[in-house]
C-alpha cells in the first residue's frame, strides 16, 4: 500500500488574488482553474518541480472561514518552501515584494528566512544543509 498527501486546503480571500500572488510574487505553477458553480472553483497551486502535492485554493464564505484566513496556523510558520538555490529565489521574492519578517540565517539543518504570504500566514523559506 503507498500513500501521499496530495493538496492541502488553504483559506483565501479571492481566487483571483491569490492565484496572482503565488503564481507571481511566489513564482508557483497553476496547476487548475476549474469552476465548480457561479461562486466556487477548483484552483490548484503547487511550486514548480512539487512532486504532485499543490495547496488547494478556497474561498472562505462563512464568518468562521473568513477569519481563520491569514491564520490558519494560529501565528506559527505552516508552510515550508524548499528550494536548492536559496540565493537566488529569496532575491526573486524579495524583488516582487513578498515581506520577510527576518534576514536569512544559517542553522544546522538549513539556510531559512521566514516570510509571510498577503494573508499573513508564515512560511519558511529554506535549503537543506
Amino acid at each position: 500500500m503507498s500513500q501521499e498527501l496530495s493538496a492541502v486546503t488553504f483559506l483565501v480571500r479571492d481566487y483571483d488574488e491569490a492565484i496572482a500572488y503565488f503564481t507571481g510574487a511566489l513564482g508557483f505553477a497553476l496547476l487548475e482553474d476549474t469552476a465548480l458553480s457561479p461562486s466556487k472553483r477548483w484552483v490548484r497551486v503547487a511550486p514548480s518541480g512539487a512532486n504532485g502535492s499543490c495547496l488547494l485554493l478556497a474561498v472562505a464564505d462563512t464568518d468562521d472561514q473568513r477569519a481563520a484566513v491569514g491564520r490558519q496556523t494560529g501565528g506559527r510558520v505552516g508552510y515550508f518552501l524548499h528550494t536548492t538555490d536559496f540565493e537566488a529565489d529569496y532575491a526573486r521574492m524579495r524583488e516582487a515584494g513578498v515581506r520577510f519578517i527576518e534576514e536569512p540565517r544559517r542553522e544546522s539543518y538549513a539556510t531559512v528566512v521566514v516570510f509571510e504570504d498577503l494573508y499573513g500566514n508564515r512560511w519558511d523559506l529554506l535549503q537543506r544543509a
